[in-house]
C-alpha cells in the first residue's frame, strides 16, 4: 500500500493552486470579519440584542394603559393535565428561527412566539400596549377595546405585531396543528386583540371597566375569536432551546369557562426594582393563614 512518505515542505501536485487557494480562504474569512458577517457573530449580535434587559412600565393606578411595556405571563398552572410539561409562570417570548437569524442581520418576519420560564423582563418578552385606531397613548385600556401588542425585540428600529389567522392546510401550529401566532411588521385587522374578563357569568358586567394590571385575564384574537393559550405539554426546539408551544384556540371545561391555558397576566414593572416585575415580590399572605397567626399569637404588626 502506497503511502506519503514526503514531509510538509516538499512541494509536490499542484502545490501552487492550493498556496493561492488557502490564501484566498483566509481574505475571505477577514473580510467577513472586518464586516461583522461570521456566523458566530451574527449569532452574538442577535442574542445581545434579543437578551438585552429592558425596563417595564410602572402603574400608579393599578391598571394597564395604552403605550405601556409589559410581559404577558400564563401563571402556574399544577393541574396540567399531562406526566412532563413546562410548570412555573411562563411568559410569551418571540422566537426567531435559527437558520434564518444566520442568513440576514434583521428579524425574518413572520417571526415564532414560544413561552419560557422567564421572569425577568428582557428584549424577546417585552410587549408594548398599542391603540388601532388613534393615538391614545396614556389613556387607559378596557375589556372589550381593541389593542395590539407590539415588540421590538431589543432593536432599536423594528417594530413587530401578535398576530393570528385561521388555520389551512399549509399554515398551522407545529405540534397541536391549530390556528398559529406569529410576528409581523404588516399592520392589519390580524393584529387586534381583545381583553375579556375570566368569569363567563361577570364578563358582560366587566365590559368597558379598566384591565387591572397583574391579575387573570382572557385575551382573545379579534377577527377569528380565539383565545391565546400555553401548551405547557407539547414542546418545540427553538434558538434557545426546548420552550412551550403557544397557540390561538379556546379551552373550555364542562361548564364553558375557559381553562388556565387561556389565563394571561399584563405583568408591570417593580417599583422597588426597575429591573424586575411585579412577580419578583413576595405573595401576600391569604386571608386564613393571617387570622391563623393571629389566633396563635403570631402576627408582630
Amino acid at each position: 500500500m502506497a503511502q506519503n512518505v514526503y514531509g510538509p515542505g516538499v512541494r509536490i501536485g499542484n502545490w501552487n493552486e492550493d498556496v493561492y487557494l488557502e490564501e484566498e480562504l483566509m481574505k475571505d474569512f477577514l473580510e467577513k470579519r472586518d464586516k461583522g458577517k461570521l456566523l458566530i457573530q451574527r449569532s452574538r449580535r442577535l442574542k445581545q440584542s434579543l437578551l438585552r434587559p429592558m425596563q417595564l412600565s410602572i402603574t400608579e393606578d393599578g391598571y394597564i394603559h395604552y403605550g405601556d411595556k409589559v410581559m404577558l405571563v400564563n401563571p402556574d398552572d399544577p393541574d396540567t393535565e399531562a406526566d412532563v410539561f413546562l410548570g412555573g409562570d411562563l411568559s410569551l417570548c418571540m422566537t426567531p428561527d435559527e437558520i434564518q437569524s444566520h442568513l440576514k442581520d434583521e428579524l425574518e418576519v413572520p417571526c415564532g412566539l414560544s413561552a419560557v420560564q422567564a421572569k425577568i423582563p428582557i428584549g424577546r418578552n417585552t410587549f408594548i400596549i398599542l391603540s388601532v385606531h388613534r393615538d391614545a397613548t396614556g389613556q387607559v385600556l378596557r375589556y372589550g377595546q381593541d389593542f395590539c401588542l407590539g415588540i421590538t425585540g431589543g432593536f432599536d428600529n423594528k417594530m413587530l405585531y401578535l398576530s393570528s389567522d385561521h388555520k389551512t392546510l399549509l399554515k398551522s401550529s407545529k405540534r397541536s396543528w391549530l390556528q398559529e401566532v406569529y410576528l409581523t411588521d404588516e399592520v392589519s385587522h390580524m393584529n387586534c386583540w381583545q381583553a375579556a374578563f375570566p368569569d363567563p357569568q361577570l364578563r358582560l358586567e366587566y365590559e368597558g371597566f379598566p384591565v387591572p394590571a397583574n391579575a387573570k385575564i382572557l385575551i382573545n384574537h379579534c377577527h377569528t375569536n380565539r383565545g391565546l393559550a400555553a401548551h405547557r405539554h407539547l414542546f418545540v426546539s427553538t434558538y434557545f432551546g426546548k420552550e412551550a408551544e403557544v397557540v390561538a384556540h379556546t379551552y373550555l371545561d364542562s361548564h364553558r369557562v375557559e381553562k388556565p391555558r387561556n389565563h394571561w397576566m399584563l405583568v408591570t414593572g417593580n417599583p422597588r426594582d426597575a429591573s424586575s416585575s411585579m412577580l419578583d415580590l413576595p405573595k401576600p399572605p391569604a386571608e386564613d393563614t393571617r387570622a391563623m397567626e393571629q389566633a396563635m399569637g403570631l402576627d408582630t404588626q
